[in-house]
């Protein structure tokens, strides 16, 4: 059994709804990679063209789907002074419901937020790829 707060499940690891998702998003244009990564824990990992950001920043996310429908998808940013993170997650949590969401810029445990999330992955993704659209927007309004 995985410790309830390690931020995984207790199923494996779903690599079918991974290449399902990276099926999905390679080729388009906001995204510069879109990669299973096997070394560790499986997981997709998603990195953002560079041009849909003001100034100097690299973004990415990392998914990790499993077959009972728990999952967690990690953003982050970098610029050369900070990191701004944020986290949606479904998983067995000692300090949240099941579904729930770390909030920027840090995605603390500490300031985890209970929350609904949709069943399937698709709908998870969508709901992602929105608020990180909205934060594009957010950044470059802010020049």
């Amino acid at each position: 059994m995985v410790p309830a707060d390690d931020g995984a499940s207790p199923a494996p690891l779903n690599r079918a709804v991974l290449e399902r998702i990276q099926s999905r998003f390679a080729g388009r244009r906001m995204f510069e990679v879109v990669d299973i990564v096997e070394e560790g824990k499986l997981y997709l990992r998603v990195e953002l063209a560079g041009d849909y950001y003001p100034g100097d920043v690299s973004a990415r996310f990392e998914i990790r789907w499993y077959r009972n429908d728990d999952f967690t998808v990690h953003y982050q940013e970098e610029r050369q002074e900070s990191v701004w993170k944020c986290r949606w997650d479904r998983h067995p949590s000692s300090h949240n419901e099941r579904d729930h969401f770390h909030p920027p810029p840090d995605a603390s445990r500490a300031d985890a937020e209970d929350a609904q999330w949709p069943q399937d992955h698709r709908d998870v993704c969508q709901l992602v790829l929105d608020y990180i659209e909205e934060r594009i927007e957010t950044l470059w309004e802010r020049q």
